[in-house]
């Protein structure tokens, strides 16, 4: 069940009935009074907010859909499934117009990028830069050896990937760097399996990100403001080999 709420009055005024079984993501759109939601029984609902009707239902995805996408251009909406594929919806048609298959393993997060016109996505084989409208493969970003449940990226292109494990890899967006690696730390009391990272996003400043943790906490994460290159020098030989690198795409 999808319910909408009332932030004011702390209650809830909507109830959206359709799904067979879990939701796992949603997502408002842009520009218009939509919501799509997914989930568990593989198809990507699309709903007017303010009726609570259902528009469209997108099916094609053999799997549960993880992670959803909405944007005001086509493609509108972007589904990542548990099935290993991503799909590029018109809305118009309320049809796939691409099928994404370059993922081994099940499709988790994605995050749209600020100001490209591009997107990341991620599963447990590596990270992947996709370039819109077409969804061109630009880049892998390997090296997080593990689940990616979330990622968060902000206008400083500052990509962030959180795994299952609890880790936290940050990329650089342009080359594709992993500059840091950063591990979460349990709540007192916690198993150590209780480490992964749900769901993350940077705030509105872009310079503090918050996780949604497995061990019942939601965590803040600022910057070190007493930082500097010789505290936290650069691999500047990696980083330039990632240039060199991005020059070929």
């Amino acid at each position: 069940m999808v319910k909408c709420w009332d932030l004011e009055q702390n209650k809830v005024i909507r109830h959206y009935h359709g799904h067979l079984s879990g939701v796992y993501s949603m997502a408002l759109h842009p520009t218009l009074d939509l919501l799509v939601t997914g989930g568990r029984d593989s198809v990507a609902r699309v709903w007017d907010i303010r009726t609570k009707h259902e528009i469209m239902a997108l099916g094609g995805h053999q799997n549960s859909i993880s992670s959803l996408l909405t944007q005001s251009v086509d493609p509108q909406v972007i589904t990542g499934s548990m099935d290993t594929t991503m799909r590029l919806w018109d809305l118009r048609k309320g049809a796939a117009t691409t099928t994404l298959t370059h993922h081994k393993k099940s499709v988790r997060a994605m995050v749209a990028h600020p100001k490209e016109y591009a997107f990341a996505s991620g599963a447990a084989d590596n990270v992947k830069k996709w370039q819109l409208p077409k969804g061109k493969l630009m880049k892998n970003l390997s090296g997080h050896n593990s689940i990616v449940n979330s990622m968060a990226l902000n206008n400083d292109d500052v990509l962030v990937s959180c795994g299952d494990n609890g880790s936290m890899h940050f990329w650089d967006w342009k080359t594709g760097h992993n500059f840091q690696k950063i591990q979460t730390v349990v709540q007192p009391g916690s198993l150590d399996s209780e480490a992964g990272i749900f769901a993350s996003t940077f705030d509105k400043s872009g310079s503090r990100l918050i996780t949604c943790e497995a061990d019942k906490t939601i965590k803040i994460y600022k910057e070190d403001e007493d930082t500097s290159e010789e505290t936290h020098p650069i691999d500047m030989r990696a980083w330039t080999t990632e240039c060199r690198k991005r020059k070929r795409y």
